[in-house]
């Protein structure tokens, strides 16, 4: 099984700058490939590092902005044979990104949404096994606080491995006992502890979930402007001040679990 890192940046002004790519992560493994959050530059980077696209078994939009929903209109042609084999893989999102919003806005269309074999809205506090062509793998879904209101986490349970993901969202009570006993916990960290930003975890609260989560690895990632020169120096003391190994993600970067 492995992690591999196609967008390591957050935040408005990356976005649109791309000093770090914004095309989420993929998880492969003998029952499933997973690509979560694709952003812009989702395919073109999977393509790059050789990560094919008509490979996935799913994808999974935890909210509806563009940073985390770009590509995934792109990935689910690709699931579905470039559109010629309808009724493939697995598409998992939050409310928003599927159903719409109070404006009638959402992430994916309806088009695209009919071209997959399963569809299943996200709900934080639930849990939902999911069968691929591959195997299983079942998801639980967590609560997250972030100004797209049905924004979730997951812990993912596949091949005998937890894997913690925050997506977007700042710290509040009880999220570190939310994602206790992860193997592996990829928490969202877009600004250092003195830049405060609502909606989003900086390294203050990020060190508070860590610690009270205790996962065997903490990968940070999503970074803003403020947070990428010094990501690997906050990840450092993080590391000092919970006790766990905790790394910076880079784009491209590939962990073998």
């Amino acid at each position: 099984m492995e992690i591999i890192f196609l967008g390591t940046g957050g935040g408005r002004i990356n976005l649109i700058q791309q000093l770090r790519a914004t095309g989420g992560f993929r998880i492969n493994s003998e029952s499933a490939n997973i690509h979560v959050d694709p952003g812009p530059g989702a395919l073109l980077h999977s393509l790059r590092l050789k990560q094919d696209p008509l490979k996935l078994d799913a994808v999974v939009v935890t909210h509806y902005h563009v940073d985390h929903v770009n590509d995934a209109q792109l990935l689910i042609e690709a699931m579905a044979d470039y559109t010629r084999k309808r009724g493939r893989g697995i598409l998992i999102g939050s409310k928003h990104t599927l159903e719409g919003d109070e404006t009638g806005d959402r992430g994916i269309t309806l088009y695209h949404q009919k071209m997959v074999q399963e569809l299943h809205t996200a709900k934080p506090g639930a849990q939902k096994e999911f069968t691929t062509k591959k195997g299983t793998f079942k998801m639980e879904f967590v609560k997250a606080q972030h100004d797209e209101s049905t924004t979730f986490g997951f812990k993912l349970f596949l091949d005998g491995k937890t894997i913690g993901y925050t997506s977007d969202t700042e710290y509040y009570a009880g999220i570190g006992d939310a994602y206790k006993n992860c193997d592996y916990l990829i928490v969202h960290c877009l600004k250092p502890a003195q830049d405060q930003y609502h909606g989003h975890m900086t390294t203050e609260g990020a060190t508070k979930l860590i610690q009270a989560a205790q996962p065997q690895l903490a990968i940070l990632s999503h970074f803003g402007m403020k947070m990428i020169p010094v990501a690997d120096r906050e990840a450092k003391k993080i590391e000092k001040e919970t006790g766990v190994k905790t790394i910076a993600a880079r784009d491209g970067m590939k962990l073998s679990l």
